[in-house]
């Protein structure tokens, strides 16, 4: 896929991304080069409409399609399995269809929820075995199956607890972003301390996918920070990174429950993707410390 990134306009963009707007496809389009890409929010590219998908690949002649596009309201979804299996399942089957018409690559962004049933307790390689947990979960991974089974050149990119300066819009932002609103109005905190994962700032991720990208990868990579952390260590080091000191309680996911199971060791190992790209991505806490002075919040005793 070297030189997918072509100058050639928006009459014949070289890359495409779908889900424009949000918080990985926002750092997508602003580390790729602005006159061969193309970012579409969904209320230009619905990638349901498969007629709108047609179109889109008529007008643009992508080489290369990266879907940021999901449903990924993960409670939502337990009640909301239709729209969650139309985004997730069936969009992504639509996309790869099309890719495979045009001769174009597949980058297809999937999710670590796509494991946390499984017996094991160390880093998830890309061949382990999914063990999904909720309703979002096995929508992520049918969308994986069905990009693969099109036989469409493609990169399937997994990654988890994505933040960046975007939030997440059918989230109402994303953690770091809540856990500094919730703290400044003194609210008395209870996060999970029994869910071991990997939160990753979405301008390292972008930049980790433009590097497999670049470098040719195809299959299925993950892509997130360096290290492990449950929600309540992630909290703790956002709060001492920003000098905030609220009251601030380690839970177990018994003591906090949610309508969708929530994935207890959904670590990724990286080493696919520190083999192409000849180093991991910075260690989470480092990563928090970036994303926080994007937003003016690292406070001046740790900056």
């Amino acid at each position: 896929m070297a030189g997918a990134c072509v100058s050639t306009g928006r009459d014949a963009a070289r890359v495409l991304i779908t889900g424009g707007g949000g918080q990985l496809a926002s750092n997508l389009a602003q580390q790729l080069p602005a006159d061969s890409t193309v970012a579409l929010p969904r209320a230009e590219l619905d990638i349901t409409d498969a007629p709108a998908v047609e179109r889109a690949f008529t007008e643009l002649a992508p080489a290369v399609v990266i879907n940021t596009a999901a449903y990924n309201h993960v409670d939502m979804a337990e009640t909301e399995f239709d729209r969650a299996f139309d985004v997730n399942a069936q969009g992504s089957l639509t996309l790869a269809r099309a890719c495979a018409a045009a001769n174009a690559t597949l980058v297809h962004v999937s999710t670590d929820y796509v494991f946390g049933g499984q017996a094991a307790r160390e880093p998830l390689s890309e061949g382990a075995l999914p063990a999904p947990l909720s309703v979002y979960g096995v929508s992520k991974l049918a969308g994986e199956h069905l990009v693969r089974g099109t036989g469409v050149r493609h990169l399937i990119v997994r990654t988890c607890g994505l933040y960046g300066s975007r939030g997440s819009a059918v989230k109402g932002g994303n953690f770091v972003r809540t856990m500094l609103r919730l703290a400044r109005e003194g609210r008395d905190l209870r996060v999970v301390n029994d869910q071991h994962c990997t939160p990753s700032y979405a301008r390292d991720v972008a930049e980790g996918i433009i590097d497999l990208i670049q470098a040719g990868a195809d299959g299925t990579f993950h892509v997130v920070n360096d290290g492990v952390c449950t929600w309540f260590e992630f909290a703790r080091e956002i709060f001492a990174a920003a000098g905030l000191a609220p009251s601030l309680t380690p839970v177990t996911t018994a003591e906090y429950p949610t309508p969708a199971g929530r994935p207890p060791y959904s670590v990724l190992a990286t080493d696919r993707m520190i083999a192409v790209r000849g180093r991991p991505l910075r260690d989470w806490r480092a990563a928090v410390r970036a994303y926080l002075a994007e937003l003016g919040e690292l406070s001046g005793a740790d900056g």
